[in-house]
């Protein structure tokens, strides 16, 4: 795994050993970044479940003013912090060492401006990223400009989202897995 573009472009990332994490392929997160990345430059993102923090770095080495990194592991989390120094994109991240929940309460709790990207990779098959759609849907984190993107399995149904103020707005489709794009309905 390494950085695709930007300040620490072809830098290799550290990875968890084991099945702990899945990171994301080099080719999808190009693929994702190449559908995001005229809106990624100044940006702040939110990188939920953030495994050994490749999405987030990828982010930040592309001009993201800020990025936090949210993981309840302590290895993912040592390897985040160990990927940030490596990359010296450590300056405009911030790490928090708790479950997804708990973190998005403490950022809505503690008066966090919207988020323009949120990224959420939870396990497959746990219903996480329903549970954290549902606390965003009543959140200051999401305004009617921020782009939530779940990487999901490809048999995961997002057509609840028909009754909240989320819709889908894109999806692509890999071999083994998807990205989903939901934003806030218009009114």
């Amino acid at each position: 795994m390494r950085v695709i573009a930007g300040t620490a472009r072809r830098l290799p990332l550290k990875t968890l050993e084991g099945l702990e994490t899945r990171p994301t392929t080099d080719r999808i997160k190009e693929t994702l970044f190449n559908i995001i990345q005229n809106d990624v430059n100044g940006c702040r993102f939110l990188d939920l479940f953030s495994g050994s923090g490749g999405i987030g770095i990828e982010a930040l080495s592309r001009g993201a003013a800020e990025c936090v990194f949210v993981e309840k592991s302590s290895k993912a989390m040592a390897c985040i912090r160990d990927n940030l120094e490596f990359t010296r994109l450590g300056e405009n991240a911030v790490l928090m060492e708790c479950d997804a929940m708990t973190a998005l309460q403490k950022l809505d709790d503690s008066g966090q401006q919207a988020f323009d990207f949120i990224f959420m990779d939870p396990p497959y098959g746990k219903g996480l990223e329903r549970e954290a759609l549902v606390f965003l849907s009543h959140s200051r984190l999401v305004d009617e400009f921020t782009v939530i993107i779940a990487e999901a399995s490809l048999n995961e149904d997002f057509s609840y989202l028909e009754n909240t103020i989320f819709s889908v707005e894109r999806e692509k489709k890999y071999k083994t897995n998807k990205h989903v794009f939901i934003a806030m309905k218009e009114l």
